[in-house]
């Protein structure tokens, strides 16, 4: 079944008298369960294609859907709970609050969302400990390293159980160790909970992970392919 449909998505940016397409009639279809990389470099339209399905950018034009349902129809409320209760967002800059610890941080998101401190919690002790940062709890993101403060995000995106996480060069602030290390778990959530991941990417790293790998260039879809997985 098809958990996200794009149609026709344009969007425009204008830079003085120039008009910039950032999203040029994209259309794409992705599968609950994929594992897809989106490559292209700079200005190819990746963050911005990432953003309109989130829910953070408007479009010109095109229809999103998730779940059947109308994304770009929705009003400031319905999208912030759409992102709130179901998608998940690893950025390339953490977006970590810097007075607060790791499992704060964590916790943050299903604070928002109303669950019990003590299930809360529960919650943020296993999720950390499953990304590796056990005994790290109570940490803040300055005394974390930056491998350490991207798995502090990965552990916020995932640990209300999203059926969706978008990430943004997640691993351009790593090095290979610390990223393989990342889309190993990126793998394990994929394969283990059945969680959607598309990934927006310029590292070839992270596009070996793949299964499906897309190709943007000028705001357009140029390729589209199925690939085998090669993690090592």
């Amino acid at each position: 079944m098809a958990q996200i449909e794009c149609t026709e998505l344009c969007k425009n940016y204008h830079q003085g008298d120039a008009v910039v397409k950032a999203l040029d009639h994209v259309t794409l279809t992705v599968e609950a369960g994929s594992f897809i990389c989106l490559s292209g470099p700079s200005g190819s339209g990746k963050t911005t294609l990432l953003n309109a399905i989130g829910g953070l950018d408007s479009l010109d034009s095109g229809e999103i859907r998730i779940d059947g349902e109308r994304v770009d129809r929705l009003g400031k409320g319905a999208l912030a709970d759409l992102r709130l209760q179901h998608i998940g967002f690893v950025f390339q800059a953490y977006n970590l609050i810097p007075v607060l610890t790791a499992r704060e941080n964590v916790e943050f998101v299903m604070q928002v969302q109303g669950v019990p401190a003590r299930q809360r919690r529960e919650k943020s002790s296993a999720i950390l400990k499953e990304v590796g940062l056990e005994g790290m709890e109570d940490r803040r993101p300055a005394q974390l390293s930056g491998g350490q403060q991207q798995r502090v995000a990965v552990a916020r995106a995932i640990v209300s159980q999203p059926k969706l996480v978008l990430a943004d060069e997640p691993t351009a602030n790593l090095d290979s160790r610390a990223a393989k290390q990342l889309m190993d778990l990126f793998l394990e959530l994929n394969e283990n909970h059945l969680v959607t991941f598309l990934i927006a990417t310029h590292d070839e790293r992270v596009m070996r992970y793949a299964k499906r790998l897309i190709k943007m260039q000028d705001g357009r879809v140029i390729d589209d392919q199925l690939q085998a997985r090669r993690t090592e």
